[in-house]
């Protein structure tokens, strides 16, 4: 799904407001009013605030695919596109951490009519690169067979996402006494962790 300049616009705006006050305690007419544009605006483009999440939910992840299918055709071995891939799936949601935060506590309700058909698809094409690298992995004899692919990017998004939402606790605990700090221990230090973990999974034992 394609969004033109004025949609773009229109979903950062709910997704700040989306993050900051949640999807029930934020209204259309406040979206209208911080994007300065018309309610009926939002309305023509989307249909109504469950589609406008549903479209924030899209823009933030259908990118990945294409940076997926650019990394599966690396010429480099299936052991360093898994540590890519994580790298960036890392930073993606680092960068995104607003839209993860309204999926953990908004999107999982059981009582959001929200439609994930085309949010799941994409999901879907996602972890079928994924399979591709570990299979070319498996074929060159480096990744262990019966590989339980749907749970990796669980692993990824889990812990970081866990990360983020204890942020506090792990800046305590960690010493991580700024955001320059924090970030770099992320960019590093988490990110090595989880690579060193799917790895594990993936690689047969000496």
């Amino acid at each position: 799904m394609e969004f033109n300049e004025k949609q773009i616009e229109i979903l950062l705006v709910a997704e700040h407001l989306f993050a900051e006050e949640g999807f029930n305690g934020t209204s259309v007419r406040e979206i209208a009013k911080i994007a300065h544009i018309n309610v009926a605006m939002i309305s023509y483009y989307f249909g109504s605030k469950e589609k406008l999440l549903e479209a924030l939910v899209l823009y933030r992840i259908s990118g990945m695919q294409l940076h997926l299918e650019s990394l599966s055709i690396e010429e480099i071995s299936p052991i360093e596109k898994i540590e890519k891939l994580i790298e960036y799936y890392i930073q993606l949601i680092n960068s995104n951490r607003c839209i993860y935060q309204i999926l953990h506590f908004e999107v999982t309700s059981t009582k959001r009519e929200i439609n994930l058909d085309s949010f799941n698809q994409v999901k879907k094409n996602n972890l079928k690169l994924l399979e591709n690298i570990i299979i070319e992995g498996q074929l060159q004899g480096l990744f262990q067979p019966n590989i339980n692919i749907a749970l990796i990017p669980p692993i990824i998004i889990g812990t970081t996402t866990h990360f983020h939402l204890n942020r506090h606790y792990f800046e305590d605990l960690l010493h991580l006494d700024s955001d320059e700090k924090y970030e770099n221990y992320i960019a590093d230090e988490l990110t090595k962790h989880i690579q060193k973990t799917i790895k594990a999974l993936l690689i047969y034992e000496d």
